[in-house]
């Protein structure tokens, strides 16, 4: 079958209408060799019969008369149907599909089931019950089954899960699975290795032998960095062969969660291969260092139930940093040069050498010397790496090892005034440390070159480098400096300011760290530079989690009054009495703290006080009812949750009359007449959202919340996830909105 101009492109319409993507479309309309036999398709022989795909799906679609289009689940079942249905029961075929439309039949398994009991049945009749037993229809195998099978087959086979760890023959357990249960979909019990584990991509520390990187030189020479037999032994007898990773945050502001990423990787590389990972301050920069941070950092790390194996500072090894520098000019490759920060850089630009570049090596050590002891005032001299200013690599443009620096410390109890920088330090802390692998994000994969060539011409043991992609989380502020500019010109309360993307914004919004963690696994670790997650993610996970956590209570922010009154009253004007409820009485009803809560489990239930003033939300009221509105109106009923349905017969209005000061209503105690149920900018600081924080000075809620302490979070019915802000008092609780549900509620 030959197809052309508007023949095709109605073709092409037909395909997308069932679900194909474009591309499988018009390449099964081009294919012009396909699978055939006798004008039918068969698996393995090859025939030069032109569009026999496009044919048969075609007639396979208006079989099924699914012409006007299906879901792409049943579309792709088309598919698999039209390539691959046995040619020896073409008589069944119609059957089959009628099994495929109505969902009877709905995963691959099932469809290859059908077509072995059809092809041995050929034309012949056969009984239904036969054929839907042989292709398990019928059968539904929940989410709760397969995890079930899953721990089952995890506990069977632990003891080698554990001996093997990443190794484990992953594929041997899945058909495990898959044995258990043959009509399972199979997308359920399917994760790819790196969902299974993550870390499978990296190497072992005994791999560290063969090539890290090549390092280019304008020259036309290649320095290709890796360690020596030797060299790698004697690190493997350090670490006894475990993994070392290093998580290293630079002081000089609260942890975002970007760094939650990080973590994820850092510590939970040496969590699954059993090593050891340290928490490493980059203290580089005493000038935005606080103690502050330092403090911070190490609870939130605990915070997000990251251990690490040591604590340390990048200062704790400068006694090593400096020899190490002395040693670099030694060898030549470090000169102390006296151009300016502006002559730096414009020379940078242009490529060219520092008139101090080649001075003789003596000089610049005693050049280097005058520096430490505070003999050459700041900013009149720095130590630079004497790397290639040829190269197509900026990194490699003799970066700065050292400067001149105010702050002083004591070294050996000498004063010394003078501060490595970081492209210096961190690859040789890194090899002093004996990491095996340095984990890093994709804007650091320039610098790969420099970090090599400085532990080559150093003679360093060097450790496997991978970069991988940053977090970036849409309509968020993630760029540390941006946040400290923020918080210090006070456009958020702080630092854990709610409406921030800190970790510990984020904690006193009342997002857990499980939920935190469970979106960074969920993400993955991908060298997919540039790509935005959106927010909406992360609110899943946090659902996910506060779903099973936080306890349901019934909160009003925007109060209006209703008034309910007895139906047996002549009149709403005279003393109100509720005929059925005695005057100042109190009906406690049930209400559910977690949605599967237990008739017989009286801890799941919380009392919510009934009487005749009520109070409910201003947008469940209208006083225009539509066909698509389900909340109150004049003369409309409506349920109160885990109470009477109530039906409005009056309102008051204000003089106005628009504002509405009262409903006036009855309710139903027998509540048989349910009423129905309802179904990254340069101008960065002008997209910062003046009206963020929303407060709501008036909201009612349930006497059960009274006792709420700072860290509870619960979820206000209908409305979302609240936790307990730590500006509360014994006189007002202060709640923050952790997120909304999945439909969202405006606050206002």
């Amino acid at each position: 079958m030959v197809v052309k101009g508007e023949e095709s492109d109605k073709i092409l319409e037909l395909f997308l209408k069932i679900g194909l993507d474009e591309r499988t479309a018009r390449n099964t309309i081009a294919n012009n060799k396909v699978t055939a036999r006798g004008g039918n398709l068969v698996s393995g022989l090859e025939s030069s019969l032109p569009g026999l795909v496009t044919a048969n799906l075609t007639a396979v679609i208006h079989e099924a008369a699914l012409a006007d289009g299906c879901d792409r689940t049943i579309g792709n079942l088309l598919y698999t149907v039209a390539t691959k249905y046995p040619a020896n029961a073409l008589v069944h075929r119609p059957k089959l599909l009628e099994y495929l439309v109505s969902s009877k039949i709905k995963t691959p398994a099932q469809l290859e089931a059908s077509f072995s009991f059809l092809s041995n049945v050929a034309s012949e009749d056969f009984k239904l019950k036969e054929f839907e037993e042989a292709c398990g229809v019928g059968v539904e195998v929940s989410l709760e089954e397969i995890k079930q099978t899953v721990n089952e087959i995890f506990e069977e086979n632990k003891a080698v899960i554990l001996e093997r760890r990443y190794r484990t023959n992953v594929g041997e357990l899945l058909g495990s699975i898959r044995k258990k249960h043959s009509w399972a979909d199979p997308k359920i019990a399917k994760p790819s290795e790196e969902e299974l584990n993550p870390f499978s991509i990296f190497p072992a520390p005994e791999d560290n032998i063969k090539v890290h990187t090549e390092v280019f030189f304008s020259n036309g020479s290649v320095l290709r960095c890796c360690n020596t037999r030797e060299r790698l032994d004697n690190h493997l007898k350090v670490t006894g062969g475990r993994v070392f990773t290093r998580f290293p945050p630079e002081p000089n502001g609260y942890l975002h969660i970007g760094h939650a990423k990080a973590m994820f990787v850092d510590f939970g590389l040496t969590k699954e291969r059993g090593g050891c990972c340290y928490l490493r301050y980059d203290d580089t920069n005493p000038e935005t260092e606080k103690k502050e941070y330092i403090t911070h950092i190490e609870e939130i790390v605990q915070w997000m139930g990251r251990e690490p194996f040591k604590i340390t500072y990048t200062s704790d090894y400068f006694q090593d940093l400096y020899e190490l520098a002395v040693e670099l000019i030694r060898r030549g490759h470090a000169y102390v040069d006296h151009q300016t920060p502006e002559e730096i850089k414009e020379y940078r630009e242009k490529k060219m050498n520092s008139p101090w570049r080649d001075r003789p090596i003596s000089e610049s050590l005693k050049l280097f010397d005058d520096m430490k002891r505070g003999l050459i005032e700041e900013g009149k001299a720095t130590l630079r790496m004497k790397q290639d200013m040829q190269s197509d690599n900026f990194n490699m443009f003799d970066l700065i090892a050292y400067r001149i620096m105010a702050s002083v410390y004591l070294l050996d109890f000498i004063l010394i005034c003078i501060y490595p920088s970081y492209d210096y330090a961190y690859c040789i802390v890194d090899s002093l440390e004996n990491i095996t692998h340095s984990l890093c994000t994709l804007e650091f994969e320039t610098r790969r070159a420099s970090y090599y060539w400085l532990l080559h011409v150093l003679d360093l043991y060097q450790p496997y480098v991978w970069e991988y992609s940053r977090l970036n989380v849409t309509n968020t502020v993630m760029s540390k400096r941006k946040l400290n500019y923020i918080v210090t010109n006070k456009y958020v309360d702080g630092w854990d300011d709610p409406r921030l993307m800190t970790l510990a914004g984020l904690r006193r919004r009342g997002v857990t760290s499980t939920a935190i963690n469970c979106f960074v696994r969920g993400i993955g670790i991908t060298r997919s530079d540039c790509s935005m997650i959106r927010l909406d993610r992360l609110e899943y996970h946090i659902r996910e989690e506060l779903n099973k956590t936080a306890p349901r209570v019934l909160v009003v922010l925007h109060p209006l009054k209703v008034i309910i009154y007895s139906s047996s009253l002549d009149s709403f004007f005279k003393t109100v009495v509720i005929t059925n409820l005695e005057a100042g009485s109190i009906l406690d009803l049930d209400a559910k703290k977690w949605p599967d809560a237990q008739a017989d489990d009286t801890s799941a239930f919380y009392k919510v006080p009934f009487l005749n003033v009520v109070y409910i939300e201003r947008s469940d009221f209208r006083m225009k009812d539509s066909k698509d509105y389900y909340g109150l109106a004049p003369g409309k009923s409506a349920l109160l949750r885990y109470a009477f349905p109530i039906k409005c017969t009056d309102v008051i209005l204000a003089d106005d009359k628009e504002t509405v000061l009262e409903i006036r209503a009855e309710y139903d105690p027998s509540k048989k007449n349910k009423p129905k149920n309802p179904a990254e900018l340069d101008d960065w600081l002008a997209d910062l959202n003046p009206n963020s924080k929303v407060v709501v000075p008036a909201a009612y809620e349930v006497p059960s919340l009274r006792n709420a302490v700072v860290g509870d979070t619960f979820q206000f019915e209908r409305l979302g996830y609240f936790t307990v802000d730590k500006d509360s008092t014994a006189e007002k609780l202060v709640f923050n909105r952790t997120v909304t549900l999945k439909g969202f509620r405006p606050m206002s």
